[in-house]
């Protein structure tokens, strides 16, 4: 049992850490301190559970329920339950980490330190999602790893991509632009990928087409963050 317990924890990190190392190699002309790569993972870790925070005022509100079973309530569960509340409280750990940090002196360093923290909150929630489908760990394994952890990935590509713009310019109406985008592009995103999700399970005539919403969703935020990436390292004068 124990073994067996260390091996689904493991299969539950593995996707996140890959993604962490595929964004060190990028960052690899000048690193950030692997302090404060750490610090950010775990501050990912903990916005997993701080973003109850957010979504249960919303819940009481009565935004969105959990028990719905609706294309509108699944619709709001995705957008108030899930994207808004996870996505702004990453935003308040990026903030955290990079607000003082001297090391915040290139473009890209805006994407690294999302994604430490996305992939720090993808991570524990990939582990939670494993053990709470412990039987059935191996299936949920591997499709979070093709689709949950990629997701949660380019969505930390948004925000950093619009963070570090947002911090590097000084135009007024671009910065400003920039400031609302941080937020708007990754719930944005995150919402669109849930929704699919949520509401595939109240119309399965047509889940299939829904899913296959989410394969050409996370293809197209993969080229987006391709894009992004490029860019920055230009800014920075890597390539």
């Amino acid at each position: 049992m124990i073994n067996n317990n260390l091996l689904v924890f493991v299969a539950a990190l593995l996707p996140a850490l890959i993604a962490l190392y595929i964004i060190y190699k990028k960052d690899s002309k000048s690193p950030e301190p692997t302090g404060l790569l750490a610090k950010a993972v775990f501050f990912g870790v903990l916005s997993a559970p701080l973003s109850l925070l957010i979504s249960t005022p919303l819940a009481a509100m009565g935004l969105y329920g959990e028990d719905s079973n609706t294309v509108v309530g699944k619709l709001a569960l995705a957008f108030f339950g899930a994207a808004i509340p996870e996505e702004c409280m990453k935003l308040l750990m990026l903030w955290l980490v990079v607000r003082n940090n001297k090391y915040f002196d290139e473009h890209f360093d805006g994407i690294v330190y999302a994604v430490c923290i996305g992939m720090g909150f993808a991570g524990i929630e990939n582990v939670l999602y494993l053990f709470k489908g412990y039987d059935q760990w191996l299936t949920i394994g591997i499709f979070r790893a093709l689709l949950a952890i990629p997701g949660h990935f380019f969505f930390a590509i948004l925000m950093g991509y619009f963070y570090s713009l947002a911090h590097f310019t000084h135009h007024g109406i671009k910065q400003q632009s920039y400031r609302w985008l941080v937020i708007v592009a990754p719930v944005l995103a995150h919402g669109l990928y849930d929704a699919m999700l949520m509401v595939a399970q109240v119309l399965p005539d047509i889940a299939m087409f829904l899913t296959l919403g989410v394969v050409f969703l996370l293809n197209r935020l993969r080229h987006l963050s391709k894009a992004h990436i490029t860019h920055l390292l230009k800014k920075d004068g890597v390539i």
